[in-house]
């Protein structure tokens, strides 16, 4: 049997206008996040390694990913993603 290949996508979806910068964290930064929230990497909110936004940055299970929100409200606001498998 075929193996079955995944097609790229000519669409990028970091370059649409309502999706938050995404990007992986560092090593290093990883550990300060986590040592700043008191907490481990599998406590932070998920995001599955099949998001397109995820598939596109390149991160794999287990990374962590720094989203960054601007608003005229807020002005910048930072979340971060544990990446999980589906």
């Amino acid at each position: 049997m075929p193996k079955k290949t995944e097609k790229k996508s000519t669409f990028n979806p970091t370059e649409h206008v309502y999706v938050p910068k995404h990007e992986i964290v560092s090593d290093k930064e990883k550990e300060e996040v986590v040592r700043k929230y008191n907490a481990s990497p599998d406590q932070f909110p998920q995001i599955l390694v099949s998001d397109p936004v995820v598939r596109e940055i390149g991160a794999k299970p287990g990374d962590l990913i720094k989203v960054t929100r601007t608003s005229q409200t807020a002005g910048e606001s930072i979340f971060y993603r544990f990446v999980v498998v589906d």
